[in-house]
């Protein structure tokens, strides 16, 4: 089941995001942040744009949601989206159920380029941005830093 998510999925939230902080690359947060951190981000977001969780046997299994992308006036149309599954999770379709229902969202409330950001080298997150419908448009190396190593980041787009 996917469904909006609520400050009551925080907690679930930022124990799969931490997962990603404390662990890889994926995010260049470097601290893990707490359930009221999470719940004050699912609140801002969720009254602008689409926040999503995937729900299984009552468990939040995984989170998708869209953000501003710039804060100046022309850029309204364009969202800058993000998906994390929790790590048993990886490989059994909710990335792909999850973008599904978050570009369709994002489409209804009038939304025309989506952006991904990816910490690069990382296949399985270019796989399922490219089955999307998104376009690698921008590469840039070593734009971060973390665990003593520089990252490149890609970037994908796709026009509703």
């Amino acid at each position: 089941m996917i469904r909006a998510a609520t400050t009551a999925d925080a907690a679930a939230i930022a124990a799969i995001y931490n997962h990603y902080v404390e662990n890889t690359v994926v995010t260049f947060e470097e601290e893990p942040i707490g359930r009221r951190e999470m719940a004050r981000r699912i609140r801002e977001i969720s009254a602008r744009l689409p926040f999503l969780v995937a729900v299984e046997d009552r468990e939040v299994v995984g989170y998708t949601y869209a953000n501003s992308w710039k804060t100046r006036s022309a850029y309204r149309y364009s969202v800058e989206s993000t998906v994390y599954l929790g790590p048993a999770h990886v490989g059994r379709g909710w990335g792909t159920q999850l973008y599904t229902i978050l570009l369709a969202e994002l489409r209804q409330r009038g939304c025309h380029a989506v952006i991904g950001g990816v910490s690069l080298p990382n296949a399985a997150s270019v796989a399922l941005h490219e089955k999307m419908g998104f376009a690698k448009v921008a590469h840039f190396p070593e734009v971060g830093r973390k665990f003593g190593r520089w990252i490149d980041v890609g970037y994908w787009t796709v026009v509703l």
